[in-house]
């Protein structure tokens, strides 16, 4: 996902985002306004991970971001009535 659809869906991301890392405040989600690039860093400094770690952390959160459909909940299967 680039950076002009990142901000374009800005707050499904921010949403996103906390869900996975918690520890992070509102306003440090919105600090990013939309640069992802700055997430590695912030993941190893509020979690003490390594950098390898938190740049596999972001790489994977960022790979979910540009395959929603792996990720999406299926549609339920239609409900057949017998007359």
């Amino acid at each position: 996902m680039n950076k002009n659809t990142v901000q374009g869906n800005w707050s499904e991301v921010k949403g996103k985002i906390k869900a996975t890392w918690s520890k992070f405040s509102d306003d440090e989600i919105e600090a990013f306004k939309g640069n992802l690039e700055l997430l590695s860093g912030k993941i190893q400094k509020t979690y003490g991970y390594a950098q390898e770690r938190a740049e596999r952390e972001y790489q994977a959160f960022k790979a979910a971001l540009t395959e929603p459909a792996k990720h999406a909940t299926p549609s339920p299967k239609p409900v057949i009535k017998a007359v």
